[in-house]
């Protein structure tokens, strides 16, 4: 089930706020909630969901028992707890990488290895995440275990974020889970961020997704101009997919009393990868600096340490995405660029002309772009001999030429200064406070009950389309 579909905007979500809202007390509704994410997460499947209960028990237990222990046990105690979370996940996501490559390295002796992809669950990198979080600020004492399982089990499978984040921290919304309030003002203002996300995702993501598919799956060489057209929509295609995800997960936690972290603020418009990174999936980012890139010494310890750390984080950041060298190669990159802005580059670059600094950022992202999408290390090749013009520069091919609709053709252009600057806010200076906050909240409800309509009739028309960020 996805939020951009008929079964969930018209049947699960209007459920869900009836009994939601219906329900007295904060105990109470977490115990709606929970049900309702539960259902939300066996529409994937039930095996997702025993995955599912197996890791809340697990964890529940683990912080319980790092609490109660001594200093000396309680660092000994986390180990085993963070290494059961990470066995997990390798065991799902990892196994079948593990084996094909060391197979490779087999093959000399004869020798090699059976080679299984088991099927993924659903969401399994960010609720494992979710879980080490909360089990690192229980040993830091950033948070005490939680002895009531209900609210554990709420922190982890709240249907919003558990398949495609934010990364939510414990630390941050243990207080909320047991005490929240509800206001007409926090509904109001959660549905129509909700309904922003929704926007993003289904007239901007959905509608430039079929340009990026015509490039990056098909079977010829993309040649000068198909490259160009579909790692740029591509770059569109992944920003407003997954910032429209969580704009909606973030707005219905505002509906329900809650507080999600902020995960995309403008990246486009930055001015150093430095920077796209303090905007780009905020909480992942700021999740790794804090439980690995800060543990590791950080930037503490000299420039060769420091660049060993950056390049480790994003190595690690690029499996995270997905069990394929592509990824590898992607962190890679991006670990590179970090470590080449701490050296004279990026005194130059912070003194350079502002739209030096822009072009620098977006060919940096884009480049690393084809990487992440590349379904294969031999296609990411030749689109970057296409981006090149070593595949020559002819015409569109007719698929892609059929997918290039006019309203298509306008997105690409219209939806570039959305992404790197956003909305220009409307200044009205001459006009009385009382006037101005009534007149624009008026031309605000107008434009989003015009995106609703929009959105109900694009989903009422398309075919299902899932969340880019399904697959990690």
């Amino acid at each position: 089930m996805v939020f951009s579909s008929v079964t969930f905007l018209f049947y699960f979500l209007p459920a869900f706020l009836l009994c939601y809202f219906a329900t007295p007390g904060v105990r109470a509704k977490n115990v709606v909630l929970l049900v309702f994410s539960l259902v939300f997460y066996a529409w994937g499947g039930l095996a997702n969901v025993a995955v599912l209960a197996v890791s809340i028990v697990a964890n529940y237990l683990f912080a319980l028992a790092i609490d109660a222990r001594s200093e000396r046990w309680r660092l000994k105690v986390l180990a085993v707890a963070v290494g059961a979370n990470l066995a997990g996940l390798i065991a799902f996501k990892y196994s079948g990488f593990l084996a094909e490559n060391l197979n490779v390295l087999l093959a000399p002796a004869g020798l090699a290895l059976p080679v299984v992809h088991p099927a993924l669950p659903l969401g399994i990198s960010f609720f494992t995440f979710h879980a080490i979080s909360y089990l690192v600020d229980v040993y830091r004492r950033k948070a005490a275990a939680n002895g009531r399982f209900e609210e554990i089990a709420v922190y982890i499978t709240m249907f919003p974020q558990l398949v495609a984040g934010p990364i939510v921290r414990y630390s941050t919304i243990a207080r909320r889970v047991r005490d929240r309030r509800t206001t007409l003002g926090r509904v109001s203002a959660g549905l129509r961020i909700f309904v922003i996300g929704l926007s993003w995702k289904v007239l901007i993501a959905d509608e430039v997704a079929p340009v990026v598919a015509a490039v990056f799956d098909s079977a010829q060489a993309p040649n000068l101009g198909e490259a160009w057209l579909g790692v740029t929509a591509y770059a569109l295609q992944i920003y407003f997919d997954f910032g429209g995800y969580s704009n909606m997960a973030i707005g219905l936690a505002i509906a329900m009393g809650l507080k999600f972290p902020r995960n995309f603020n403008l990246p486009y418009g930055a001015r150093s990868i430095s920077d796209f990174w303090r905007r780009w999936h905020m909480s992942l980012s700021s999740w790794f600096r804090d439980y690995l890139y800060i543990p590791l010494g950080g930037n503490r310890h000299g420039h060769l340490h420091t660049a060993v750390n950056l390049w480790s984080v994003f190595l690690l950041c690029g499996l995270w995405h997905g069990a394929s060298w592509t990824f590898v190669i992607w962190g890679a990159h991006h670990g590179t660029f970090l470590v080449l802005e701490r050296t004279r580059f990026g005194a130059w670059l912070k003194s350079a002309p502002r739209i030096l600094s822009h072009a620098y950022v977006l060919l940096v992202v884009l480049a690393g772009w084809v990487w992440f999408r590349a379904n294969s290390l031999p296609e990411a090749m030749e689109l970057f001999q296409g981006l090149a013009g070593l595949n020559g520069a002819g015409y569109l091919s007719a698929q892609l030429e059929v997918e290039l609709k006019p309203v298509t053709l306008a997105i690409l252009v219209l939806a570039w200064p959305l992404a790197m600057f956003g909305l220009p806010r409307p200044r009205g200076r001459t006009l009385a406070p009382r006037l101005r906050l009534a007149l624009f909240g008026a031309t605000d409800t107008l434009m989003v009950w015009g995106l609703f309509v929009l959105c109900v009739l694009s989903v009422g028309a398309a075919t299902y389309s899932p969340f880019l960020y399904f697959r990690f």
